[in-house]
Order: C-alpha cells, then structure tokens, then sequence
C-alpha cells in the first residue's frame, strides 16, 4: 500500500469528497520539503519542484481502488504521482505536474475558485471507469467551463417581483448522469418538483445540453452610430440543414477563467474583432433556451472607435474564422426587421442599443 501525499486542496475533506463521495480516508498532518502549489487561471491546481519552499498537507494510505481514483482526477489535471522524499514515509509519492507545468503560484482556492474545483472534480469523477485517464486532460476545458457556471449559479441574483416562491428547495432530485462529455456536455436528470398547486410532480426525465457561461459584447462607436457584427460557420443552422450556416452575431466567448464576466468581454473583443474597448454598459444577463440549455449569457455593449474595424479575425488554435463588419445602427436593424439578423443574442442586444443609443452618444461621445 502506497503511501501519498494530499496536497492543498486535496487534503481537506469538501474537494477530496468530491474525488472520494464514500470513502472516509484516514490521513496525518506532514510537510513536504522542496515543493510549491502551482495552478493557472483554470480549476488546475498541483505541485512543482521548488528547492527551498515547502508544502503542508496530509499523508494517506489509501486502499487500491481509492488509489486509483486519486489518480485518475489528478492525471486530469496534469498531475501524476512522483516518489519523494519525507521523514517517516518510506515509498511515499506526491502528485507533480508533468508536461509543461504552471509558472505561476497558487494558494490554495477559497469561495468561488474552491467551488469551481469541487464542480470540475465532480464531473470529472463520473468518467471514472469510462474512459482512460489519457483522455481526461482533453476533456477537462470543457469540463472546466462548465464546472465554472456551476460554482457561479447558486450566487446569480434575479428579482422576483413577479415569480412564485418556488426555489430549489422545491426540486426533488433522485438521479443524475452524465452520458456525454466533452467541450460541451449532457446531464440527464430523473426528478420531481413542487407543482404551482401545491401537489408534486411525478417523476420526470428532463436532458439538458450543458455548455457552461458566456458573454456577448456589441461594439458601439458612439460617433459613427455604428455597430460592428461578426460572421461565422455555425454547427447549430447546419444540423438543421438551414442553408445559411453562416450566421451574423455578436462578439462572444465562454467564461473559462478565474475573472469577472467584464474582463472575459474585453478579451473576445479583441481576439474575435481586434477592438480594445473603452466603457462598457451591461444590456442583461439571460439563458437563451431554458428548458433544454443550462447556459447563461451575460451581455454587454461596448464602447468602441471602428473606424479601422473589419477583417477576418479568432485564434487559430480554436480554429476560428471570424469576418467582421461595420455598419450603421440603421441599417443593422433594418437587418433585424428582414429576418436577415436571426441570431437571437444579436437581436437582443440591436434591439436595447436601439433605444439607449442616444443615451449612450450622450454620455460616451457627447452628442
């Protein structure tokens, strides 16, 4: 039986839960001499060699199949276990990044990016026995942009002036899968709820399309009234067999790191259109399709000078290939009303431009 040490976060019982939800592993207090937390801007978090620091944690003896767990959730993380060296610990192991580790160190994640690793550690736990743990690093960006919306869902604050009291207290969960993971996701849930008369709903199958949060950001030049669209290949229109997969839309991007929706809006501006914003308003926040989609966007309009804008644009990385173009308010809702603008994020956000542009020419541009 190996002997490991459980780095921070690992070596507390609410994130190793999530890797271990029926064990109750015995461990001690230790510290492992020569090492550092290292993480990124993502739910990834593991040792470095450092000479000189040092790393508190625990020490475990897990049983074989709780071995192979620990394992598997950190090879998703980029992390595999190395022998190393501490007092009392014959044939001890610790998990170290292996290829191409983070530069940057980590304390150990409190509030939403603790929550944000629990989520990413669920999921990822339920490929456990399904697939090898070589693809799990792959897999694991979308895990982790999905795992992200989670963590933030419990804290969106909606009014409810005109809703019932129902809450999630009212929601009778009894099962839950995953049959489907990768950069976008399927959860199946077996469930009930309260009804609005006061019964129960019997039990219900409900699937849900899992994709995680997203911004949308509008480009605005307050002087030119004009606004600046993007264009692309989308697999949605296609597998309609719609004969115009190419739809126009919004800057937009998935909430993929540890930062404020704002920030996440800026940077797709640029790498999807060139732009570096100046103010930005925030339109609303929304999901798109409730009752088949967990996604939900938070848009934007952005201050922005198109005098140069335009061009193909995206990361090659992803494989993007972004035209933008800039035109007029008028004629963007001229768009709309021809039904030539069919992007509903798009839409949305013309159709409240519409009626603040003179607001926002006012206070951005003094017109």
């Amino acid at each position: 039986m190996t002997t490991l040490f459980l780095h921070p976060p690992f070596d507390k019982s609410d994130v190793l839960a999530a890797i271990l939800p029926e064990a109750r592993l015995r461990s001690r207090p230790a510290t492992l001499e020569g090492y550092a937390l290292a993480g990124d801007d993502g739910a990834r978090i593991a040792l470095v060699p450092r000479p000189g620091t040092a790393v508190a944690g625990r020490l475990a003896e897990p049983s074989e199949d709780e071995r192979a767990r620990l394992d598997f959730a950190m090879a998703a993380l980029g992390a595999a276990p190395v022998p190393v060296t501490m007092p009392g610990a014959d044939g001890a192991a610790a998990y170290v990044f292996a290829d191409a580790p983070p530069d940057s160190a980590a304390p150990e994640p409190t509030g939403e990016a603790r929550q944000w690793l629990i989520e990413a550690m669920g999921e990822a736990m339920d490929q456990f026995g399904r697939r090898p743990a070589t693809d799990m690093p792959f897999l694991m960006h979308g895990i982790s942009i999905r795992a992200l919306g989670r963590a933030r869902g419990p804290e969106t604050q909606i009014p409810n002036r005109l809703g019932s009291e129902l809450g999630p207290g009212d929601v009778m969960p009894e099962r839950r899968l995953r049959p489907y993971a990768h950069y976008f996701g399927m959860e199946e849930h077996r469930l009930r709820h309260r009804r609005h008369d006061g019964g129960v709903s019997p039990t219900l199958e409900r699937a849900v399309f899992t994709s995680g949060d997203a911004v949308t950001v509008l480009p605005y030049d307050p002087r030119r009234d004009a606004v600046l669209l993007i264009e692309q290949f989308r697999a949605g229109p296609y597998a309609r067999r719609d004969p115009r997969p190419w739809c126009l839309e919004t800057v937009a991007g998935r909430c993929d790191r540890a930062e404020p929706p704002e920030a996440t809006a800026r940077r797709e501006a640029e790498e999807e259109a060139g732009l570096t914003l100046g103010r930005l308003e925030r339109i609303t926040a929304f999901y798109p399709s409730p009752g088949i989609m967990s996604e939900y966007i938070v848009a934007f309009v952005g201050e922005a000078d198109l005098g140069r804008s335009g061009g193909t644009h995206g990361l090659a990385e992803e494989d993007e290939d972004i035209r933008s173009l800039v035109l007029a308010r008028g004629e963007a809702m001229a768009a709309v009303a021809s039904g030539e603008i069919n992007c509903a994020p798009l839409i949305l956000s013309l159709l409240w431009l519409d009626a603040n542009a003179a607001r926002l020419r006012a206070a951005w541009a003094g017109l």
